[in-house]
């Protein structure tokens, strides 16, 4: 009776692992893969997870401007928040998962080109784009060049919170007109730097206060 109750047990256990790998495989993402060789990076890719979570991998390019020449490659981990995910993900669903055609072939600056790519247990779409009439599609685009732009920022301000202390006060004060602007988003996303900036006493008064008020806007 015991042995059969251990088989019967051990088959319950491979059968919960079986069934959680299945619903790890079918657990939606979506990735988002932008290029522009006038820019620093020139290439970047994102993927987001429903729960906010993903990864973020972005490509390095040398450039004449001293500045941008301290932008470090990003190979990392992120955690944006719920709201924006959820944003995110509503979008692609109420666009038929971007199987659709979202290039306006309007004859507009360019922008970057931008590739939209949903995949889940509703099956896989993608679309690219540099400049879309769908205000949706346009409007959400916008907002995850955003928050490259900050965890783009991110990355700096690590390499010259290490490298070039003087130089951090410049950063923040781009940091803090792009948040203002609307051209950085998802602070949350670099909350770790944020908060070594406001409290490192060996650093700029006006750079703590930065972080403290940017950290602020963090829900």
């Amino acid at each position: 009776m015991s042995r059969f109750v251990g088989i019967c047990c051990l088959g319950l256990v491979f059968s919960t692992l079986s069934t959680g790998c299945s619903l790890a495989q079918n657990s939606p993402f979506i990735e988002v893969e932008f290029t522009n060789p006038q820019l620093i990076p020139p290439h970047w890719l994102m993927k987001l997870n429903p729960d906010g979570s993903g990864r973020f991998d972005s490509d390095f390019a040398k450039s004449p401007d001293p500045a941008q020449a301290k932008t470090p490659e990003v190979h990392r981990t992120i955690q944006l928040s719920t709201t924006f995910a959820d944003r995110v993900f509503a979008t692609a669903r109420s666009h038929k998962i971007f199987a659709i055609a979202c290039e306006s072939n309007l004859k507009v600056a360019f922008q970057g080109k931008k590739r939209l790519t949903y995949s889940g247990p509703e099956g896989t779409g993608s679309c690219t784009y540099n400049y879309s009439k769908d205000k949706e599609i346009q409007s959400i685009g916008d907002a995850l060049v955003g928050v490259s732009a900050t965890i783009q920022y991110g990355a700096r301000l690590e390499f010259l919170l290490q490298h070039d202390r003087l130089g951090l006060d410049k950063e923040m004060g781009d940091l803090a007109a792009a948040q203002h602007d609307g051209n950085a988003l998802e602070m949350g996303s670099i909350r770790e730097i944020l908060e070594r900036l406001a409290n490192d006493d060996q650093v700029l008064d006006r750079v703590r206060k930065r972080a403290r008020l940017l950290l602020a806007t963090v829900h």
